[in-house]
């Protein structure tokens, strides 16, 4: 899966968060992107913590119903990735071993244990690179999708 690009929660949400439009026109681009070249990947957690984000979260939520068709969306179009008792505790090595939230090494761990080199997040330092996974925040002005696939 060396051509996937994993997405953390954050850049769903600013599909729905109103409150920054230049996140949300980037996130939107980024998205239609990556469905196109179907090269986006998502989780199981991430899906679980959209929903709570959407609902509840963001200043105009989202409806369960809304809600409930965003997610059906992604299961139809996006490769989704379970976490599993592995992912699990390679997460919690990643909080032993690099200072991450819980939450935030389950996201590390997902990706590196299904081998997808690049996470797209805002919640990690940009261009870092933790055991052969790097952190790229789409949202910096630096951030250009055809540095990543040229095609």
């Amino acid at each position: 899966m060396k051509d996937k690009l994993f997405l953390d929660t954050n850049i769903l949400v600013y599909l729905y968060d109103r409150s920054d439009s230049e996140k949300q026109k980037r996130a939107l681009e980024l998205l239609d992107r990556l469905t196109l070249l179907r090269t986006g990947v998502l989780s199981t957690q991430v899906l679980a913590e959209f929903f709570v984000a959407v609902t509840r979260k963001i200043k105009t939520p989202l409806t369960i119903d809304e809600a409930y068709g965003r997610i059906k969306n992604y299961l139809r179009s996006w490769l989704i990735l379970n976490i599993t008792p592995l992912i699990i505790l390679e997460a919690v090595r990643g909080v032993k071993d690099h200072n991450f939230s819980f939450w935030d090494s389950q996201i590390w761990a997902t990706a590196k244990l299904n081998q997808i080199p690049t996470i797209l997040t805002e919640d990690f330092s940009d261009g870092a690179i933790i055991e052969g996974i790097k952190f790229v925040n789409p949202f910096s002005k630096n951030f250009e999708l055809k540095k990543l696939y040229p095609f």
